[in-house]
């Protein structure tokens, strides 16, 4: 079994629309934070780009990604070879599920019920996120999961490091590399876990209220 952070960021907020040299900075402190909480990959997704990180990772596998930001809601494509650059909401659903696997990546539907209606679009996924800030009750995307018969996945979706590793991912797999990890997914040999310890679980409540008073959550 690998454990794998599916869902990350290298900065803390959403201000820049592309790499900066803060990058690699992030990218380090979230290898350290992983190798703490006894992962063995993350996944960088940061939103609308992906950047090769040229950085010592000890043990631990830098899995390429990249949070699209689509017509209908956010997609998270990782594996060997995921887009470099996209344009906020100039990508449908569809369009993305076919780039993620023509570039034998996966498709997952981030945070299905925040600032999205992906999940009411019949198209094949590969899995639905278990998001670490989780700002619905998990059994609400357990029954999503089970009517299309999907998979779930964890992701911490951390923007600052120590966030790292709150939801995860555990993949049935001898290998941590991003081809051997995107096909336990699309074989449905992945399955999420939490991290409830009392400080994370703070942060998550405090996420859940800024998100519901933003109105961002779908019930």
């Amino acid at each position: 079994m690998v454990t794998v952070d599916l869902h990350t960021h290298t900065r803390f907020f959403h201000a820049f629309s592309g790499p900066t040299s803060y990058d690699p900075i992030g990218a380090r402190l979230l290898v350290a934070f992983a190798q703490w909480r006894g992962l063995d990959a993350v996944a960088v997704t940061n939103h609308d780009y992906y950047s090769r990180l040229d950085i010592d990772t000890g043990s631990l596998t830098l899995i390429p990604g990249i949070e699209v930001s689509t017509t209908a809601g956010h997609v998270l494509v990782v594996g060997p070879e995921p887009p470099m650059r996209t344009t906020p909401g100039a990508l449908t659903p569809e369009e993305i599920i076919d780039i993620a696997h023509e570039r034998d990546c996966a498709a997952i539907v981030a945070h299905p019920f925040r600032n999205s209606v992906v999940r009411d679009l019949d198209l094949p996924f590969d899995a639905y996120e278990v998001n670490g800030k989780r700002s619905v009750p998990i059994d609400q995307i357990q029954q999503l999961a089970e009517t299309d018969e999907t998979s779930l996945v964890g992701g911490s979706d951390a923007h600052f490091p120590f966030e790292v590793g709150r939801a995860y991912t555990e993949v049935d797999t001898e290998e941590s590399t991003p081809k051997a990890v995107v096909r336990a997914i699309r074989d449905g040999r992945a399955d999420y876990r939490l991290n409830e310890s009392i400080p994370l679980e703070l942060i998550r409540q405090f996420y859940k209220r800024v998100h519901r008073l933003k109105g961002h959550v779908d019930h």
